[in-house]
């Protein structure tokens, strides 16, 4: 996990450096692309299939997975790194929304019973975290753009579902590598179809292709990482060894941005860590 979180941060570092040369459509097709032959040189040594018995949990676990990705690698162009990083990693906060908002919608003698307290308690405390960090009122002087900070926000929020989906995909016996392969696959068609519906593809030179190609890498090592630390790894080191993407982020922001965060956005940081860690240990007890 640790592994995972260096590089998902070493890799928002370079899709900020091609935000000005591609569009986030393009970022993700190709990004996906270079897993999607990973995954499938990967497959084949495994002597794995492509085919699955569980066709529609990958549909949703890629679709939300890819629309998330998307939507963050659009964040990243237009916010400060460690805001990205930080809402994007909003998941373990959405995840406690997810399981508060079913059990306020449950009927009366339905198993999902009552929502606790303390989860909702968690979830507010998350996005007060959320609030220190965008710092609404002062939008008018902020390098954010009000509208990548929407597109973090909805990422993270679509991460949470395509994290459920991957520890759901886990429980069913799917290999790590499949499950990866058809987040891939799900990318490529996804990524190429909002760049051609936007400007299309742009042309390369060495430094674009060669920012590209680390992307990839990148993000394949980081997906797959993830995907066996969430497959076999305890759930709460999981989640509190998750949270390091957000001080690599701001780390990165700091080394090669010049990002300097204030203390109220820091401490709004240290809010949803706070709040990711008590949802995710709520959430594991029975």
């Amino acid at each position: 996990m640790v592994a995972s979180a260096l590089c998902f941060a070493s890799m928002s570092v370079v899709v900020k450096w091609a935000s000005p040369q591609y569009g986030a459509g393009e970022i993700v097709f190709y990004r996906s692309l270079v897993g999607l032959v990973a995954m499938a040189l990967m497959l084949r040594a495994q002597g794995i299939a492509v085919s699955t018995p569980h066709p529609g949990m990958h549909f949703w676990r890629s679709l939300s997975g890819t629309l998330a990705l998307v939507l963050w690698t659009f964040c990243i162009a237009g916010t400060t790194l460690g805001t990205a990083m930080t809402l994007n990693y909003m998941s373990s906060v959405w995840m406690g929304a997810i399981l508060v908002g079913a059990a306020l919608m449950a009927r009366k003698g339905d198993k999902v019973g009552r929502p606790d307290g303390r989860l909702l308690l968690a979830v507010l405390l998350g996005f007060a975290g959320v609030a220190m960090v965008l710092q609404p009122w002062t939008q008018g002087g902020s390098a954010n753009r009000p509208d990548a900070l929407l597109a973090g926000l909805a990422s993270g929020l679509l991460a949470a579902v395509a994290y459920l989906q991957v520890s759901a995909l886990g429980r069913a016996g799917e290999p790590e590598a499949r499950v990866v392969f058809y987040f891939a696959l799900c990318g490529c068609v996804l990524g190429l179809g909002t760049a051609l519906a936007g400007d299309g593809l742009s042309g390369h030179d060495l430094r674009g292709a060669t920012m590209l190609l680390a992307i990839g890498l990148l993000a394949t090592a980081g997906q797959w990482l993830m995907t066996v630390a969430y497959r076999h790894g305890p759930v709460l080191v999981n989640a509190a060894l998750h949270y390091l993407g957000i001080v690599f982020g701001l780390a990165f922001g700091a080394l090669f941005f010049a990002e300097r965060p204030g203390l109220l956005a820091l401490l709004g940081t240290t809010t949803i860590i706070a709040a990711g860690l008590w949802a995710t240990l709520l959430r594991a007890r029975p």
